[in-house]
């Protein structure tokens, strides 16, 4: 792994700096990297994707761990430089594209390399990275409950994102990917950090968080796509009272006729607000 030196003389080789707008905020104290990559577990039938390669300096930590690490990188002058840092591991398949094909749908080849080694290595799927704050949302999202989910999540993120994670309802953080991840798996804060640990420092304020998948939990949701348009569909009007929001239905939520019933067998309040249903209500 790379002190704040050696990623500084990296740059200065390639001729580039960190870009602002990429979300480029190099994570240089090791001790918090090596913090992630054990809270992880990590073992050699795992297969890791990481978004945010950067310089390659947390994508050793984990190469050496893990059976197979994916990794993405945007910037191609950092593909370029961490391209030679991890070329003496023979388990890397680095990417220089958008992880994000758009906001709800992560990038094909990706993913597809994903499930091949998945069936190569037969162990978990983990999403481990010092996520660039530009896509860290949508990009946990997706592996929560797109059609590639993830068994685990160790991540550093936004401070504010990582709220967003573990809100209970009636808190103004709470929302689509609280219930979303609250309904598959455990969340856990495993530390807040200032901004020093980045270089440059960061606007904001960052956090440590984990997701672990919950197999009885996920079990209870018998079909993703119907739970995400209910969340999408309530969430999106959160202040309304439920029973006013089912005049807003699209696509399959259309053919609902009987939201009473509905609401009775959930067991929910259809004078309540959106806001104030548990993750387990939304099921």
């Amino acid at each position: 792994m790379q002190t704040k030196q050696d990623i500084q003389r990296l740059l200065a080789g390639a001729g580039t700096q960190p870009k602002h707008r990429l979300g480029q905020n190099f994570l240089i104290d090791l001790n918090l990297m090596r913090l992630l990559i054990e809270a992880s577990h990590l073992g050699e039938q795992d297969v890791v994707l990481e978004v945010g390669t950067g310089t390659g300096s947390f994508s050793q930590g984990i190469a050496e761990r893990c059976g197979r690490l994916i990794t993405v990188e945007f910037d191609t002058t950092l593909f370029n430089i961490a391209q030679t840092q991890l070329s003496k591991f023979d388990n890397v398949t680095q990417f220089n594209t958008d992880i994000l094909e758009n906001k709800n749908t992560l990038q094909t080849e990706v993913l597809d390399t994903v499930q091949n080694a998945r069936g190569e290595f037969g162990g978990r799927f983990l999403l481990v990275a010092n996520l660039p704050y530009n896509v860290g949302s949508s990009v946990m999202a997706n592996l929560t409950s797109g059609p590639v989910a993830a068994d685990g999540m160790f991540v550093t993120i936004q401070k504010e994102v990582a709220e967003r994670m573990a809100a209970s309802p009636g808190c103004a953080d709470y929302g689509t990917l609280s219930i979303m991840m609250g309904e598959r798996g455990e969340l856990h804060l495993l530390k807040e950090r200032t901004d020093s640990v980045f270089w440059p420092r960061p606007q904001g304020e960052s956090a440590m968080g984990s997701f672990e998948y919950n197999p009885k939990k996920a079990r209870q949701i018998h079909d993703m796509q119907t739970f995400r348009e209910v969340i999408n569909l309530f969430m999106g009007h959160r202040r309304k009272m439920v029973k006013a929001c089912v005049k807003f239905t699209e696509g399959n939520l259309e053919k609902v006729r009987h939201w009473n019933n509905v609401f009775d067998e959930a067991v929910v309040d259809p004078h309540k607000r959106p806001e104030e249903l548990t993750p387990k209500q939304f099921v």
